[in-house]
Order: C-alpha cells, then sequence, then structure tokens
C-alpha cells in the first residue's frame, strides 16, 4: 500500500475530517500553498535527518516544521539525544518514507523513522496542510487531529 493510501486509511480510521486537493506536481513550499489556497506558514514540512547519537549508532528522525522557517539541524539532533543531524540521500528518504522529496507528510508509518515536530506548528493556524505522499496531492485538516493521531514528539527544531 502506498503513503498516499495508508495516509488517508489512518484519517478515515480516526474518523478525521479532512479535505484531500488534486493539483499539479509543485516542488516549492510557497508555489503548493498558492494552489492549496493557504499560506506558507500552515504548510508542515518534513524532512528526513540521520542522527548520530554515538560513535557508532545513528537514529533517523523525521522532522516536521512549519514551511515558512527553517529546520535547525543542531536542534534536531538534540531533539533525539544525538549529537549532529545531517539530511538523508534521497534513495534513503525514499526508502524510510515510501516518497519522493517534497512529497513526505508529516506521519510516519516506518518504526525505525522517529517523528518530532516543532509546536509552532500547533499554535498558529486551526488547520495545516502538506503533501499526501504525492507531489500532486496535498491534505488539510485541522491541526489539532494533527496532533491527536500523530502523536508527535515535540521539541523546538526551527531556527529563530
Amino acid at each position: 500500500m502506498s503513503t498516499y493510501d495508508k495516509l488517508q486509511a489512518l484519517l478515515q480510521v480516526h474518523q478525521i475530517d479532512y479535505k484531500l486537493v488534486h493539483h499539479t506536481a509543485a516542488g516549492k513550499s510557497e508555489e503548493v500553498a498558492a494552489i492549496r489556497g493557504t499560506e506558507v506558514s500552515q504548510g508542515a514540512k518534513a524532512l528526513v535527518c540521520r542522527v548520530k547519537i554515538t560513535s557508532n549508532t545513528r537514529k533517523h528522525v523525521l522532522a516536521v516544521f512549519p514551511a515558512d522557517r527553517q529546520a535547525d539541524l543542531d536542534a534536531v539532533a538534540a531533539a533525539v539525544g544525538g549529537k549532529k543531524a545531517s539530511l538523508v540521500p534521497h534513495d534513503l528518504a525514499r526508502e524510510l518514507t515510501g516518497c519522493e522529496i517534497g512529497a513526505i507528510p508529516p506521519f510516519t508509518f516506518n518504526p525505525e523513522l522517529q517523528l518530532v515536530v516543532d509546536p509552532t506548528l500547533r499554535t498558529r493556524h486551526d488547520e495545516i496542510a502538506f503533501n499526501a505522499g504525492r507531489l500532486d496531492a496535498s491534505i488539510v485538516m485541522r491541526t489539532a487531529d494533527y496532533f491527536r493521531v500523530a502523536a508527535p514528539e515535540q521539541a523546538v527544531i526551527v531556527k529563530d
């Protein structure tokens, strides 16, 4: 089952109201927000990171934050008890998420991928928007529902 299908099934199981928006594929947060009719700051951007915990231990993290902000990789590392974080190569991101870069939703269906979300995503808007596992589809849903269903670990992971 694709991430796109898993995501919709998860929301349906939890009886979450959401809007599925089909659109032309767009790579930049500003472009896709305009297509969705949402603010850039409503976008939930998801980055797949590799965090060095010890000299021979690594952890993979899905770092989620508002699309109008920048991730602080040092803060991502600290949030999971690590020393250093970096973005994973595209092929590993695809393997861990089942999605292309730019299409990764703010949910993880892989137990090897820890979900960490910046708390500002919760407080800025009543609704968030994100790619639904495909570059040509987005979901808009209530922010409170996202936090209830995803149940993410929360930590400040954006730059000031």
